[in-house]
């Protein structure tokens, strides 16, 4: 039997394979016959994407410049343009009003959900649960085509390690491995398994390469790293992608060995197409193309013929391929059979999501209202919150809150819809989302009674509150002075039983453009916290944030802290459902959170060094330093529950293995508190000796298990060569015989061990 399941599964495969090598060549073919027709102008045109900014609120769908270049056939794709009508008037000018009729991509940036909006991607990656992550970019695919998009501008798969970077809210933190599990979770849940489908989109792997690892954690700054660092630690994830299907690329802000991304022939052609094989186009960021020439490439001409040179398909809002590749081809600076090859990936695209079969594919002006911000979906994003908090604190089980008695909820985020969405939810409305307080009396009943008071402005800083109110009103300055709002909190604490303080950032005090040199709380909400701190009474802090904060004051300081991230459409009914016990927290923290500014970069995967710091203890001659330990306030991996998890020693079936051959690594864990919940199980291993040096753990499996309170469970994992291999100094991709420790446990720092050999 199984032989003959094994000879179908082979047949299978062969057919699914020849069905694939058929496709390709009637697309082939397709393709070729067009543009044997299209004048290089024409082919250009395809290389341009454009948006129309704000033209489109008050009249056409379109600016009329923007019109012209459509249907001149100078525009490949839009963004920016959103809804079926809209969307359809657009696809006329291009599919009726131009001599090749080619359809139009149009795409957007759909980050973390398109009208629902779910957790910030920091916070999703909390989560360690990777359908329910899949589920998320379903959703997200599902609202975004019933308005007409069918390209999104996502997943953001860079690795981070240093917080004061704001766009580490857009992405799953500092490790590859679950960062690769998260990059293929979002490519399926955007495209599926076939982007012809109207509820599809194709997705686009971002940004590329090494943007999360900008210098001094400061916005499109330079970056620069080892290719053992980049190839171990750095790519795996946009890998991930690339072998998971994704469609399309998007080339980052900067420089790798010192040549911009955009313009960089080893990134974009070497390493993506030539080692890894992707078939897909490329498109730049937001005129990276042109910003080339701030880098010192050359003028506009030269910076456009050093992208296209390089391997980059399309100009994103630049317009430099436009405006000079017809020059660079007369001079020679660029060849025709160049910009054949951008072409043809553009319309390979639009091929694949059946644009030419049916340019309207994604028209349909019935599925707005039936599909985009549903009590499903928003059940879903609520669900979806609850999971990706992390409870970093709860002495004396202030938490789960009962439902009697009196609370006093307070804090500048606590009744505050304009930051529950967090950043770069650029599709949502702030004003469709739930509220802390909102969200406690659904969730509490009339048995509470809920006192309010904001308590404090999210900062007193008018100059900061101007920066990060360029998107809209976040930080709102009382016209009420910062003592009497103090004041009136420290009144409604003292009526309590218990204090619920909502505390942290702005949603754009992180994400593109908000980089922080401060990671603490601002000095309003640090006062407010002491204060409510001095009435004696148990503050619970809810932390909202699109970073991981230093904390390390609120952590002496509080009686519980339950960190939300932004949670989106959903937050305050969430952060309730979990407050009250209706669930009991289970996320894991995917980025360090460091004691100050000072540690940072931080994280649980350092590299040995020659020196190691033996204890917390400070020691002369060991790396660590004089005014704080090398430890952070709280380490990857690591959250707590309403109950308690113990684990077993760990057990290898076998204490060596050669390369073709596997051991299983067992645990037992025991829920041994009161109530039922759900552990992440973690598996590290570290490369004991090497011929490179090695980070002392690397995640290389999890498993998220639920157990019922009292209960106990047996979880395996399964080590192959294939978990212990590493680019070497050749960047081969090898597994060194030796000695290796295993480690399962409940986070990077609280583990179990045991060890092995490869043989």
């Amino acid at each position: 039997m199984k032989k003959l399941i094994l000879a179908l599964a082979v047949l299978v495969s062969l057919s699914a394979a020849a069905q694939r090598s058929q496709d390709k060549k009637k697309m082939d073919a397709f393709i070729t016959n067009l543009m044997k027709k299209m004048t290089i102008e024409e082919k250009i045109g395809q290389l341009n994407l454009v948006t129309p900014g704000g033209g489109i609120a008050t009249g056409a769908v379109v600016s009329s410049n923007v019109e012209a270049k459509i249907k001149e056939g100078k525009v490949g794709g839009l963004f920016g343009v959103h809804g079926p009508e809209k969307v359809r008037q657009a696809q006329d000018f291009a599919v009726k009003q131009t001599r090749m009729k080619i359809p139009l991509l149009f795409g957007s940036d759909v980050i973390h959900g398109y009208k629902t909006i779910f957790p910030i991607p920091l916070g999703l990656s909390a989560s360690w649960d990777m359908a329910l992550i899949e589920r998320s970019a379903r959703i997200a695919a599902l609202e975004s085509t019933a308005n007409g998009l069918n390209w999104n501008f996502s997943p953001m798969v860079d690795i981070a390690r240093d917080p004061r970077w704001g766009r580490v809210a857009e992405g799953a933190g500092e490790d590859p491995y679950l960062g690769s599990q998260i990059a293929r979770a979002m490519v399926r849940g955007y495209q599926g398994d076939d982007m012809t489908k109207p509820t599809t989109m194709m997705a686009c792997v971002k940004h590329f390469i090494l943007y999360g690892a900008a210098e001094a954690g400061r916005d499109y700054n330079t970056t620069d790293m080892s290719r053992i660092k980049m190839f171990n630690e750095y790519l795996p994830p946009y890998k991930a992608a690339i072998d998971a299907g994704v469609g399309s690329v998007m080339s980052s802000f900067n420089d790798i060995d010192a040549v911009p991304a955009t313009g960089n022939k080893w990134v974009l052609t070497d390493l993506l197409r030539g080692r890894w094989g992707f078939d897909g186009f490329v498109v730049s960021d937001y005129t990276s193309v042109n910003e080339m020439i701030a880098h010192g490439m050359g003028d506009l001409q030269a910076v456009s013929a050093l992208a296209l040179k390089a391997g980059l398909d399309m100009d994103m809002v630049g317009e430099g391929f436009l405006t000079t590749l017809p020059k660079s081809l007369k001079e020679g600076k660029v060849t025709e059979k160049e910009i054949d090859q951008s072409c043809r990936r553009i319309l390979e695209a639009k091929y694949k999501l059946g644009l030419f079969d049916d340019p309207y594919r994604y028209i349909d002006t019935s599925r707005p209202a039936k599909e985009i911000l549903t009590a499903d979906t928003r059940k879903a994003a609520r669900e979806i919150a609850a999971r990706s908090f992390v409870l970093l604190k709860n002495n004396n089980q202030v938490l789960p809150l009962k439902k009697s008695g009196t609370i006093a909820l307070v804090g500048p985020l606590a009744n505050n819809k304009n930051n529950m969405l967090g950043t770069w939810a650029v599709s949502g409305d702030p004003q469709t989302s739930i509220p802390l307080l909102e969200g406690m009396k659904n969730v509490a009943g009339n048995g509470v009674n809920i006192i309010y008071a904001k308590g404090a402005n999210i900062t007193n800083d008018t100059l900061l509150a101007k920066k990060v109110n360029v998107f809209g009103t976040r930080i709102d300055i009382d016209k009420r002075s910062p003592e009497e709002m103090l004041k009136e909190a420290v009144e409604a604490a003292r009526k309590a039983d218990v204090v619920v303080a909502a505390v942290g950032e702005a949603s754009e005090m992180s994400g593109e453009s908000s980089s922080r040199s401060d990671i603490t709380l601002p000095e309003s909400q640090k006062k407010l916290v002491r204060a409510l701190v001095q009435t004696g009474k148990p503050v619970v802090l809810v932390m909202m944030s699109g970073r991981p904060l230093a904390l390390e004051e609120e952590n002496e300081l509080t009686t519980a802290m339950l960190q939300t991230w932004h949670a989106g459409s959903e937050a305050g009914n969430a952060i309730a459902d979990v407050l009250f016990g209706d669930y009991n927290p289970s996320g894991k923290l995917t980025a360090t959170f460091p004691r100050n500014v000072g540690q940072v970069p931080i994280y649980y995967s350092q590299r040995t060094t020659g020196r190691p710091a033996t204890s917390e203890e400070f020691k002369k001659f060991q790396s660590n330093y004089l005014d704080v330990p090398n430890s952070p306030l709280f380490p990857f991996g690591y959250g707590l529950s309403y109950t308690t998890f113990s684990y077993g020693d760990v057990k290898l079936n076998k204490n060596s293995m050669k390369p073709n051959e596997a051991i299983t690594a067992t645990v037992t864990l025991t829920n041994t508190g009161k109530y039922d919940g759900e552990e992440v199980v973690q598996l590290y291993i570290r490369d004991v000796v090497c011929s490179i040096t090695r980070p002392v753990k690397e995640l290389k499996g999890f498993q998220k298990v639920f157990l019922k309170a009292g209960e106990s469970k047996e979880v395996s994992f399964k080590i192959t060569a294939e978990d212990l291999k590493f680019y070497n100094s050749e960047l081969n991709y090898v597994a060194e015989p030796g000695d290796f420790k295993v480690f399962i446990g409940t986070s990077s720092q609280e583990v179990k061990e045991a060890d092995f050999k490869l043989q």
